[in-house]
């Protein structure tokens, strides 16, 4: 007499099918203890809403000719989403984050808004799972469903990607420590700046500007790329490495 599915939330109200013979005209479906709802009845299946309960307990039915033989049903505490690394990135999605809580082990779904995204389970206490596209920058709503029912909400921002309109100045010396300041949008969630693929120092002002320190360089035109958690933008030959002055 098989029972699908043979685990469900602690709260009750998991939808089951039982399938056997001589199952006609059942009086009661028991759990454990506890009498499920019975919405269907034929005489070799039957669906029953699962009730309240814990732990593992005995399924089995009754009918005028008697008790059946039992079977387990696993009931699953409602899982706990704690944090989301990170919990930022771009509008265009495709990053992978990781969400640590409890009782995740069961996850089937990730909701980012109304976007449903497939996780990965790493353990129970931890899910990776790649983020969908958001429609726009801004926070949504993240939830995890698992067998024994959905977290409480986390929240995401979609951020999106940067843009690079200026730098002042466009040159400096080629042995670094030119103060230099990139005007652009979507820059508050800066996490890099780089002169020629070398990292600079840099310091976020607003949304819009930035001040950098330029790391020594070769001398010639050098691409200056800013990277935040919504993407990267990139100034190609955007700032100019020249000779200091000799005697």
């Amino acid at each position: 007499m098989p029972i699908s599915p043979n685990q469900g939330s602690t709260s009750g109200g998991t939808a089951v099918t039982i399938t056997g013979v001589n199952l006609a005209n059942a009086t009661a479906v028991h759990f454990g203890s506890r009498t499920a709802t019975i919405t269907s009845n034929t005489p070799t299946l039957i669906t029953a809403i699962a009730p309240a309960g814990c732990g593992v307990v005995d399924v089995n039915v009754t009918t005028a000719g008697g008790t059946s033989n039992s079977l387990s049903f696993f009931y699953i505490s409602p899982p706990i989403a704690v944090s989301l690394d990170p919990g930022s990135g771009p509008t265009s999605g495709g990053n992978t984050i990781t969400i640590n809580g409890y009782g995740l082990s069961t996850a089937t779904t990730v909701s980012f808004g109304s976007t449903n995204a497939t996780p990965t389970v790493v353990s129970d206490s931890q899910l990776s799972v790649v983020v969908p596209a958001g429609s726009s920058s801004g926070s949504v709503v993240v939830t995890v469903t698992t067998t024994g029912g959905t977290t409480a909400p986390l929240t995401y921002t979609y951020v999106d990607a940067p843009t690079l309109v200026s730098l002042t100045p466009t040159s400096g010396s080629s042995s670094g420590s030119t103060s230099v300041t990139v005007n652009g949008t979507g820059l508050a969630s800066t996490t890099a700046v780089t002169f020629g693929g070398i990292t600079a120092s840099f310091a976020v002002l607003t949304s819009t500007t930035l001040v950098a320190v330029t790391p020594p360089g070769s001398v010639g035109s050098v691409d200056v790329v800013v990277t935040t958690r919504g993407g990267s933008a990139t100034l190609a030959d955007g700032f100019t490495y020249v000779s200091g002055p000799g005697i």
